[in-house]
């Protein structure tokens, strides 16, 4: 436990370097990104943010397979949100390729 939660630390402080040397922010924000800045701004303490990345690494596959299948399912069963979602998508995008 004690080495894992160092490894989060050294990954955390990694990302935090990252974000302080990059030129675009926009194209590096992620989960981790908006904890590091929620600790910049006093809303997390350092363990809060230490808990949800490890909790995140350990925890995500599971809980976001589930979500992405119960999303899929909705997705489905409401096909005006489907036509609402395409809709957007297409204005966000344009004719740029949707890339994951």
């Amino acid at each position: 436990s004690k080495d894992l939660k160092g490894a989060m630390e050294i990954l955390i402080e990694q990302k935090r370097q990252q974000l302080s040397t990059v030129e675009k922010l926009d194209e590096h924000m992620d989960f981790a990104s908006q904890l590091i800045f929620a600790q910049n701004r006093g809303d997390l303490t350092a363990e809060n943010v230490n808990q949800c990345v490890l909790e995140m690494m350990i925890a995500a596959p599971d809980t976001l397979s589930v979500t992405l299948f119960f999303m899929l399912i909705l997705i489905a069963e409401h096909p005006a949100v489907e036509e609402e979602m395409m809709r957007e998508i297409e204005t966000v995008m344009g004719k740029q390729e949707l890339q994951s």
